[in-house]
């Protein structure tokens, strides 16, 4: 199984730790990838136009500082440094060793910066958004699509791949002759299912933290969908898997909504 997840817009920065040591990331032979997109994320965020370049506001001026700094910066497992709606329900900054020892072999987060990280490599903050077009490099999703696809797919090696990113990482690589489930969140609330952001985030922490409980991983979409549905009854109220004629099959996860208007 192969467990795919967005990072967080949000980044902890690491208070102790040796700055970050290309090498030692999982993927080690995408360091070169990874130290050009790094340099330049440094030099356009010391630049004048760095706000416009990198599509943030003077609210997150000591992020964008702190990009300037990305190779002296200290380093945290990813697991701490994203942040979020969906890392907080994973709890995986307080996995134990032996959930993230699974973590490591089960998971990847795509990142702009990183390409692929698991929870467990240990890495700095810093704040680029996968719609960045950078200087002689282009859009980011583009850039990574060439250097990901066999480090991916050997990694999946034909297992399952459960699809929790959201829409503009989904770019930077496409599973070809996995198993593959995309995982969707609704809410239903009075009778009628909706699609809601912060739930989803919060569902698919749930269900990522549910697959790693496993020790052996689930191998077809209907081994994830037989994970989740241990979730019905507590976080869940209803589980259903589609398959799809193209693309990915459909892991449809609802939650229980409430009146907002309600007092």
């Amino acid at each position: 199984m192969l467990v795919l997840l967005p990072p967080s817009e949000g980044k902890a920065p690491a208070t102790a730790g040796h700055p970050v040591d290309l090498a030692a990331l999982s993927h080690p032979e995408l360091a070169d990838a990874r130290r050009r997109v790094g340099d330049t994320l440094a030099r356009v965020s010391g630049q004048r136009g760095a706000f416009k370049a990198l599509d943030v506001g003077p609210s997150l001026a000591a992020d964008v500082a702190r990009n300037t700094r990305l190779w002296t910066e200290p380093t945290g497992p990813a697991a701490a440094v994203y942040t979020g709606v969906l890392y907080d329900a994973a709890g995986m900054a307080a996995w134990d060793d032996a959930t993230m020892r699974r973590a490591h072999e089960r998971i990847r987060i795509i990142s702009s910066l990183w390409g692929a990280v698991s929870p467990a490599d240990l890495i700095p903050a810093y704040r680029l958004s996968m719609s960045t077009t950078l200087p002689r490099i282009g859009g980011l999703s583009a850039y990574w699509r060439r250097h990901l696809d066999s480090h991916l797919t050997a990694l999946a090696d034909g297992s399952v791949v459960v699809d929790c990113r959201s829409s503009s990482y989904t770019a930077a690589w496409t599973p070809r002759d996995n198993p593959w489930v995309a995982v969707r969140v609704l809410r239903e609330f009075d009778g009628r299912r909706t699609v809601v952001s912060h739930m989803s985030k919060h569902a698919r922490g749930l269900l990522t933290a549910h697959l790693m409980a496993y020790e052996t991983a689930p191998q077809t979409p209907q081994d994830v969908a037989d994970v989740a549905l241990a979730l019905v009854g507590t976080s869940l109220i209803d589980v259903a898997l589609q398959s799809q004629p193209r693309g990915p099959d459909q892991l449809t996860l609802v939650v229980e909504g409430q009146d907002r208007h309600r007092p």
